[in-house]
């Protein structure tokens, strides 16, 4: 069987290259084609570079960045004179307290910023022209100052070999504009704006090889002249934002026709707007769903992209639906305006998503952060387009310093979007711009939020850059040009060595002690003619018979489904609070007990080894009898002995049949305290070494505890506190338990370290009890494997971030790496995490024996997310393999969680609906593993077991041809019986005839 992690693209995906061929309206196509693509394997990440040539660059604007707004003959723009406001309008957002005067300092630092791109290795640098610092009036005369500034950054860039992408308009308007013809909500304005174009064009154009007009019209036609949320703070309406939204569009004609003209000949570049848009996805898969997106889309994206993409007017779900609001081009203006742009300027992001963006311009649907579709709706809708992704990032919150995480993590999800648009749906980009270079000024969200790469701390006076750990990350996809493959993200090929446990758990299997109709000594009648019902016969018994395993009919089934699935091994847990309900040996449950004997019994019969734990916490009194429950449970010291006590029944009982014994399956140190976890190992201990004295020599088994063990990550690779906090987390998830056990003897220094600091510096009282050197020696080696319980990776750090994710006890904060794929449940699905955890073992406790006793996910009892399991078995399976291949890791065996729906539901291998069981794909999926112990492939040698070759060294021919030699015997009996009849019957002829 050929490994196949990760799963192959099936050719929905393959279209790779080709182009997207677009028209008006195919855009609505978006959402059923991306609905119809294979899951899993669409969402898997996509190791691959990007194409050669590919533009690399970081963006800033001049209002969020420059500062000095009053220095050098600067002009207040409208943005100054809203930042100065005492109070904003109803329903505005404040900016903050100091705006945009000082900020990041920029203009006061050129070479500090320029710097900064050196590090990074871009290939372009888009900024902002500040209007008022050239024309502080907004018409002449030039500032002289403003003039040098920007000759000296272009100048610098060009030492750099920086390509400078160079925005005209940022929303900084002049105020003088605004004061004297009302702003854009002039017909005045595309003239002024033509005028100052033509200066920048005069002035820059030799070193300028991208221009953008303008940026986001939507954001100053919609929040400048409408609401008012955003400078000038014009509260005019809808009739207004659409009357500014037509002039910006002509004033941007005007430059692009000027450019066209009458410096493109000599300057050669090109001239684009950058225009902003969301993401929507709909409802419900409906027409009316689906016609409500287009529309939300026409109305932000469209409203500026179909006049100048398609035919120089609106769209007609616009002009449909707005009527009398919407200002009306002549056709004279539609020609003008068609087609005035060199490529598509697209901005995305934390801009208008989910923040700017109004909650009626989405129709009532669902908006979304899907780049990758908004670039296909783009290709499909306008014909195809060369895309220059302009702007693009997330944010963090405006306490985070170095350690951005959230911000890696949502650039790293857009860009492979990017390179997935791009390799499969054949859309062409040719460039992604990073905002920003450097933290600064976030228009309504002020100093709240963070988006720079670099940071600045704005209380000090020189505004130092210190490059963020998302720094490192870009710079390194720089130079990789993408993402390319790695041979730690491939699968290998080979098998697990002979006798590898192969198991599937269920926590408790179904208890029916009901006894079967064969044990019922009463007769009965069968009443035929009236009640057909069998009626019984009073005062009449039959002898009763021995009762046998058999009878019990939950038994039978369930095993018939466990030999159905190929697996070595099953692992269960006992339920204590049943088997002695009073908590001792005073009331034994003898009926259940007998059910677990048949139960093991059986599974031995058909060559299934059970795995037994004693004891597994569950929600109700966690899995304990009532009454050591109700007095203090794992806190009060008797359930120590109570335990000891309850183990020794069981090997007792049970012993002759179980050879593979737990102590304690997966106890929970999230619900543990110190104390219980204290009293919880000692009874460990005490059971283990009971069984070694008194039981391991006559029974011959194993035992250990379970401990539950997800990976834990470093959220930021590249930062040492991000490391040390993972660090701790892993003593504190694992080696609480672990390394009194596998270790020394004692709880990991760290926790005893961390725990002493938290006390003495927050007066917290955590005590983390101690144990005397007897309890340490009694406790220090009482295992005979190390079985763990693993199911994801979490990725932790210390900046805080998100409060609701935020650990105060540990200061630590929990990222979610949103490329990542996530079942139902949101269970993070990450294989390597796995290897990284054996490894981890390992290093910490030697070459001691492994289990992985419980590995799977949820499916959310949805069939399609079973497609999900196979791919989660598939590769958890294979990074087994690494770690036991080519890590040296003693790995023992392996275990699928859980068995069926009725007892797990959402995570069984087998669903359970209307009182039948039916394998999933993903029983059947590992079934063919354990069929193949691995994932042999054409150079795997083929393995040949021990076992095999003292019994029989030549019985490996038969074993390996069942097929053929069952065939053979049948052929043989059919002869033997053809042959015997044959003989009988002429001898009877022979005898009638004499």
């Amino acid at each position: 069987m050929a490994p196949a992690a990760p799963l192959p693209l099936l050719p929905v995906l393959l279209v790779l290259g080709q182009p997207v061929l677009g028209a008006p309206g195919q855009g609505a196509g978006t959402w059923s084609r991306f609905a119809r693509l294979p899951y899993p394997q669409d969402q898997l990440f996509l190791h691959d570079t990007f194409p050669d040539g590919f533009l690399w660059g970081a963006g800033s604007a001049a209002y969020q960045t420059e500062g000095g707004w009053r220095q050098g003959g600067k002009g207040a723009s409208v943005w100054d004179t809203f930042a100065h406001r005492p109070a904003t309008p109803p329903g505005s957002v404040p900016p903050g307290p100091a705006g945009g005067d000082v900020a990041s300092d920029s203009y006061n630092n050129l070479y500090r910023d320029a710097e900064g791109l050196r590090r990074l290795g871009v290939s372009h640098y888009r900024f902002s022209l500040a209007w008022a610092r050239l024309l502080p009036n907004g018409t002449a005369p030039l500032n002289p100052a403003g003039l040098a500034h920007y000759r000296r950054l272009l100048g610098r860039l060009r030492e750099l070999g920086v390509e400078p992408v160079v925005t005209l308009y940022h929303w900084d308007l002049p105020q003088g504009l605004q004061d004297a013809f009302g702003g854009w909500a002039s017909p005045v304005l595309p003239r002024l704006f033509r005028d100052y174009a033509e200066l920048c064009f005069r002035h820059f154009g030799g070193q300028v090889r991208y221009w953008l007009t303008m940026d986001n019209p939507y954001v100053v036609a919609w929040h400048g002249y409408g609401t008012g949320r955003l400078p000038p703070g014009v509260r005019g309406g809808p009739r207004l934002g659409y009357r500014a939204a037509h002039h910006l569009l002509q004033a941007h004609a005007k430059v692009w026709h000027l450019y066209n003209d009458h410096f493109r000949p000599t300057q050669r570049g090109k001239v684009s707007i950058a225009l902003s848009s969301h993401w929507i996805k709909p409802q419900r898969m409906t027409e009316k769903d689906l016609k409500e997106c287009q529309k939300s889309l026409d109305f932000v994206l469209g409203w500026f992209a179909k006049p100048i993409f398609i035919d120089g007017d609106y769209p007609e779900s616009m002009r449909s639906n707005l009527s009398s609001l919407l200002p009306e081009f002549s056709e004279v203006e539609k020609k003008y305006i068609k087609g005035t742009a060199d490529f598509f300027a697209l901005s995305f992001g934390a801009t208008l998503s989910f923040q700017l963006l109004d909650s009626h311009m989405k129709f009532q649907q669902l908006e979304s952060i899907s780049l990758r579709q908004l670039l296909y709706w783009i290709s499909s809708e306008y014909n195809n387009p060369q895309i220059f992704i302009v702007e693009n990032s997330w944010f963090v919150s405006g306490s985070t310093k170095r350690d951005d995480a959230k911000y890696i993590y949502y650039l790293k999800k857009f860009i492979m979007e990017t390179l997935k648009a791009i390799r499969y749906d054949g859309v062409n980009v040719f460039g992604y711009t990073v905002w920003s270079l450097l933290d600064g000024f976030e228009w309504h969200r002020g100093y709240s939020i963070r988006r720079g790469l670099f940071y600045v701390d704005f209380q000090s006076h020189d505004k130092k850059l210190m490059p963020k750990s998302s720094v490192l990350f870009y710079q390194k996809l720089i130079e990789k040009n993408g993402f390319p493959p790695l041979p730690e993200n491939q699968p290998i090929e080979g098998i697990l060595p002979c006798g590898f446990a192969w198991g599937i758990v269920d926590n408790y299997i179904q208890v029916d002690t009901t006894p079967a109709q064969f044990l019922d000594s009463n007769v009965y009648v069968w009443d035929v003619h009236q009640t057909k019902k069998l009626i019984k016969v009073d005062g009449v018994f039959t002898s009763k018979r021995k009762r046998h395993c058999v009878d019990f009919a939950a038994v039978r089934l369930q095993i018939s489904l466990l030999q159905e699935m190929h697996v070595t091994h099953f692992h269960f847990s006992l339920k204590w609070s049943l088997i002695l309900p009073l908590g001792n040996l005073s009331l034994i449950n003898h009926t259940l007990v007998r059910y677990y004997q048949c139960f093991a019994s059986e599974l031995l019969r058909v060559n299934i080894t059970p795995v037994v734990a004693l004891w597994q916490p569950m929600a109700e009194n966690q899995e304990l009898p009532v009454s050591l429950a109700k007095y203090g449970a794992w806190e009060n010291p008797e359930t120590i002995q109570a335990f000891v006590e309850y183990a020794k029944f069981c090997f007792t009982s049970l012993g002759d049949h179980v050879k593979f014994w737990i102590t304690m399956n997966e106890p929970s140190v999230k619900n543990l305290t110190y104390t219980a976890g204290h009293n919880l190992l000692k009874a460990h201990a005490k059971a283990w070494h009971l069984y070694d004295k008194e039981f391991r020599r006559s029974q011959k088994g194993k035992i250990s505890i379970a401990l539950q063990a997800d990976w834990v990550e470093p959220a930021c690779p590249f930062s040492r506190n991000d490391q040390e906090v993972a660090d701790r987390i892993l003593e504190f998830d694992v080696g609480w338990l672990a390394e009194p056990i596998f270790g020394n003897g004692d709880y990991p220094q760290v926790m005893r370290a961390w725990l002493h600091r938290r006390n003495s510096v927050d007066l917290y009282n955590f005590h983390l009890p101690y144990f005397s050197e007897d309890e340490k020696k009694l406790i220090q080696g009482s295992f005979d494997f190390f079985a763990l319980s693993h199911y994801t990776t979490t990725l932790v750090g210390w900046e805080k971030e998100d409060a609701l994710k935020y650990d105060h006890y540990l200061e630590v904060q929990m990222i979610n790496d949103i490329t990542w794929l996530h079942s139902p449940g949101r269970a993070a699905v990450v294989p390597w995490g796995l290897r990284k955890l054996l490894k981890w073992v390992k290093s910490k406790y030697g070459d001691v024996p492994i289990y992985v006793m419980a590995n799977g996910i949820d499916d959310g009892q949805n069939m399609v997310y079973d497609k999900l399991r196979v791919y989660y078995i598939q590769n958890y399976i294979n990074e087994a393999l690494k770690a036991y291949t080519l890590d040296n890791v003693n790995l023992q065996g392996y275990f699928v969680y859980s068995f069926n729906d009725k007892t797990a539901p959402k995570y069984g291998l087998y669903s359970y609906t209307a009182n039948q069981y039916e394998p999933k794909p993903s029983m059947k999926h590992y079934r063919e593993i354990i069929d193949n112990n691995g994932f042999p492939g054409p150079e795997t040698p083929e393995l040949l077991c021990r076992e095999e070759i003292a019994s029989c060294p030549e019985c490996h021919f038969f074993r390996t041809r069942k097929s053929l030699l069952a065939f053979i015997s049948f052929l043989f009996v059919a002869f033997i019986v053809t042959v015997f009849f044959i003989t009988y019957y002429s001898k009877r002829v022979e005898r009638r005839y004499k």
